[in-house]
């Protein structure tokens, strides 16, 4: 007992109480390590989380949205360019942060001497690993959608109520991408793959799925292209969400859209971890 106690100690009560409940669920345990693994690096992902946002807003919300308010355009629908703008960005924030969350950690954890391996070699099956992983992404992306509309607040751009109900879109644009690149993370061999992807896939669809301005603008062939991206559904359901637009039909379209992509990868991820630690 005083062992237990003086280890809490040590590690705080946050993580006893997360090493109390992974002696009952394995995936914790793998979570713990990934908790551990963001101690050291919390302070420069909070920086980030805060100033990229701030940055964006004030440059491209409050600076350039003064000229596209100038001009009235009738593809915004009345709406000022800062509240078009933001909860697109913080769709397109998730995406980003679901992605460099799944890619390159997961890549180098199936290393000789990355945390798979080691993991696997303890009582974790290769579906606790995936499980501890995805919900540290999701805490990743949680965390940070939840330091982004606090910008958000501090700039009105939305109330508290409505900051909150933007929370369950940024947790299922984020995993809709994070579980899907997992399974692909986990059989790349090659990190220049990585590389490839978020150039030519994540970069494209932040420029192009609605962030930025609207799909309408775009020519027919296109649209119908960037209406099918899962960025696209994030991006429509923050920011209906946002203004106040959302209507149930189209709603459920977009949240359906986005479960239904992130459970699927999670099982094509499980598929793949076991092919990959069982080898």
């Amino acid at each position: 007992m005083a062992s237990n106690t003086a280890s809490a100690a040590r590690t705080g009560p946050a993580t006893a109480v997360l090493d109390n409940a992974a002696a009952r669920v394995p995936a914790l345990r793998a979570l713990g390590y990934w908790m551990r693994r963001y101690r050291r690096i919390w302070r420069g992902t909070v920086v980030i989380s805060v100033v990229n946002p701030l940055l964006f807003l004030a440059a491209m919300g409050a600076g350039l949205g003064r000229l596209v308010d100038a001009h009235q355009s009738a593809y915004l629908g009345g709406v000022p360019y800062l509240d078009f703008l933001a909860p697109g960005l913080l769709a397109a924030s998730a995406m980003q942060n679901g992605f460099i969350e799944a890619c390159y950690p997961v890549h180098q954890a199936t290393r000789g001497q990355g945390a798979y391996p080691a993991a696997a070699a303890t009582p974790l099956r290769p579906g606790d690993i995936l499980a501890g992983h995805l919900l540290y992404i999701a805490f990743r992306v949680l965390s940070s959608g939840a330091l982004f509309v606090l910008v958000l607040l501090a700039f009105g751009v939305v109330g508290p109520a409505t900051g909150l109900l933007l929370l369950p879109p940024v947790l299922l644009t984020g995993m809709a991408f994070a579980a899907p690149l997992a399974a692909w993370a986990v059989t790349v061999e090659r990190p220049s793959r990585l590389n490839g992807a978020y150039r030519f896939v994540a970069m494209p669809l932040y420029l192009f799925s609605g962030t930025f301005f609207t799909v309408a603008q775009l020519p027919g062939w296109l649209e119908a292209v960037v209406r099918a991206t899962p960025l696209y559904h994030g991006v429509e359901l923050a920011r209906t969400v946002a203004l106040g637009t959302a209507r149930p039909g189209a709603t459920a379209v977009h949240a359906g859209y986005l479960l239904v992509l992130a459970v699927a990868g999670a099982v094509l991820a499980h598929r793949g971890y076991v092919r990959r630690l069982h080898r």
